[in-house]
């Protein structure tokens, strides 16, 4: 155990903790809701006091009258008690219900909302002898404990410290008259419940902090967790690069597949390859069925040769193409004149072996404009 601890350095991620809120580990302070609990139920016993003093002495007359009738009918007796006992619970079951909300509002204030059944489900590995020793001796168990035994300590000694300073007061209740005893006591218990919600409210704002940072250092993380997590979330990398491979040879493939449709070739003679197709009819412009670098471009070239596709050398034209045109989009607007040009030269070539004769037409000197070609070095105008 010592050792797995020393293991867990890395903080939990943000999947970690969702997934430990899904299965109930929520950071709840039991002080905080004692604190609430005591501070609601004290302050409607005080806002209530006169009405319910009068009510309680009242109570307190009514069980004490000698009534002879009762001798006589034993099962009068019953009926009084349960009528005195229905009395008491509509004072303290409100009062304890309001307690108990003011509770769960505020274990929620400190942990937040977290509605889950899992807990509630059958775990046998709760039922190992060996895990729950562990449990009981671990750090978590062992702050919870000291924490508990501390606050009934302190509580303790406030209480003792307060009854032995107003054990007179006390006393002297015996010799005053019922209402004025039942008053006197009243503010003697609300002083004594101020000592012990003051020392609740520092234990409170202590381990509401306390309980965070327990929680997230029980569920750090090893490294070979995170790595798990990660592909989890992310994936395997290696499946993934071999599916991106996959995918580019797919795409290359069609690329090279739609050569034999392209109107010309653009390359630079030992880096790239663009495949030109224009359609006077469907197209608004020429658009780019393929495009390649090195050992792809190479692939292209020879696929256009295969189908007899024109295959033209202009470098500044193939790298400027290369950059700034994307497969099956047509191309910007500011190489339409440059590849105007080629498809000109294309459109003779064509015409003349359409007509049987073999003319040896020379290949366009091709000019780009400025800043569209990558080797220049120039800035990049917008296209």
């Amino acid at each position: 155990m010592a050792d797995d601890a020393q293991d867990r350095r890395l903080p939990a991620s943000e999947r970690k903790i969702r997934k430990a809120r899904a299965e109930g580990q929520v950071a709840r302070s039991r002080d905080l809701a004692h604190l609430a609990a005591l501070g609601a139920g004290g302050a409607i016993v005080v806002a209530l006091a006169p009405f319910w003093m009068g009510w309680m002495r009242e109570l307190l007359v009514g069980g004490l009258r000698f009534d002879a009738a009762l001798l006589a009918h034993p099962a009068a007796m019953t009926e009084r008690l349960r009528e005195l006992a229905t009395l008491m619970l509509v004072l303290v079951l409100p009062l304890g219900a309001t307690m108990a909300v003011v509770a769960v509002a505020a274990s929620v204030l400190s942990g937040g909302w977290n509605f889950t059944t899992q807990p509630l489900q059958p775990n046998f590995g709760k039922a190992n002898p060996i895990a729950g020793l562990g449990r009981m001796f671990s750090k978590q168990q062992l702050v919870d404990t000291m924490k508990a035994c501390l606050l009934a300590l302190v509580l303790g000694v406030i209480g003792a410290l307060y009854l032995n300073a107003r054990l007179p007061e006390f006393s002297g209740l015996i010799a005053q008259p019922l209402p004025a005893a039942m008053g006197h006591a009243g503010e003697l218990v609300l002083g004594g419940l101020v000592l012990l919600l003051l020392a609740l409210a520092l234990f409170a704002l202590v381990d509401v902090p306390l309980q965070r940072q327990l929680l997230l250092r029980r569920l750090r993380m090893t490294v070979e967790e995170a790595k798990k997590e990660h592909k989890e979330v992310e994936g395997n990398t290696e499946v993934k690069a071999k599916m991106r491979a996959k995918m580019r040879e797919l795409a290359n493939r069609r690329m090279i597949a739609a050569v034999p449709e392209a109107d010309l070739v653009v390359m630079n003679p030992t880096h790239f390859a663009v495949a030109l197709k224009y359609d006077e009819a469907t197209m608004a412009a020429p658009r780019v069925v393929a495009k390649g670098q090195d050992l792809l471009a190479f692939k292209i070239r020879d696929a256009a040769k295969g189908a007899n596709v024109p295959v033209l050398e202009a470098p500044p034209l193939a790298r400027a193409l290369f950059k700034h045109a994307e497969v099956d989009q047509e191309i910007p607007a500011a190489l339409f004149g440059a590849v105007a040009q080629v498809l000109a030269w294309v459109y003779q070539l064509r015409a003349a072996m359409a007509a049987g004769r073999y003319i040896d037409l020379p290949a366009p000197n091709v000019v780009v404009p400025p800043g569209l070609d990558p080797a220049a070095g120039r800035v990049e105008p917008e296209l």
